[in-house]
């Protein structure tokens, strides 16, 4: 899980792809095409590719072909686990440290 995660975090970690990625989350389960994003972000297309590939390596992001275009959308059930993995232990010391004060 550990090597998993560092990729997902690390497909974000840069403010552009932290952009495309919000975008897709709002998109919802139908997604959208490249020139979709590029006109919600202003990100220029040849660097938006870039990203997406990013993303899509990362695991947070999926594309599908339909026809000449192709699909982008967040995945949803990754985002989830990075998400509980980065909270699993939430305050875990802080409940031993209670604990011994007392």
């Amino acid at each position: 899980m550990w090597e998993t995660a560092a990729a997902g975090f690390s497909a974000m970690g840069s403010e552009a792809r932290l952009k495309v990625l919000r975008t897709l989350v709002r998109a919802g389960q139908a997604g959208l095409t490249v020139g979709e994003i590029q006109e919600r972000t202003g990100i220029a297309p040849s660097t938006l590719a870039h990203h997406l590939r990013f993303l899509a390596a990362g695991g947070v992001v999926e594309q599908e072909k339909a026809g000449r275009s192709t699909i982008n959308r967040a995945c949803y059930d990754e985002l989830r686990n990075l998400a509980q993995f980065i909270l699993a232990e939430c305050c875990a010391d802080e409940v031993g440290k209670a604990a011994n004060d007392g």
